[in-house]
């Protein structure tokens, strides 16, 4: 898939985790609606529910490398909503509500 999240992944200039496209692409398959954020998080995701629509914020990290900034850990302090650290297209998944 060519979704708008792999298109937007060119429109920004800040680094993305290697691992980032194989994510987008296993969500947009699962039928999940990507959009890369430059921040806070990485991954604003939507899908439908039986329950209705939901929208989760990932944050796309390497496995055993990546920390989250100072900057995340206090937006994160305040966000009510749903958010996971994911470092693969399962865990991107599973963080979703959706079984691999």
């Amino acid at each position: 898939p060519t979704g708008p999240g792999l298109m937007a992944l060119k429109a920004y200039g800040n680094k993305r985790d290697d691992n980032e496209p194989g994510i987008i692409r296993a969500l947009e398959q699962a039928f999940c609606t990507v959009y890369p954020l430059d921040r806070p998080l990485d991954l604003l995701v939507g899908r439908m529910t039986p329950e209705g629509p939901r929208c989760y914020l990932l944050e796309v990290k390497k496995p055993g490398v990546g920390r989250l900034t100072k900057d995340q850990r206090e937006f994160i302090k305040t966000w009510r909503g749903h958010f996971a650290v994911v470092t693969s297209e399962a865990e991107a998944l599973e963080a979703v509500g959706i079984k691999p």
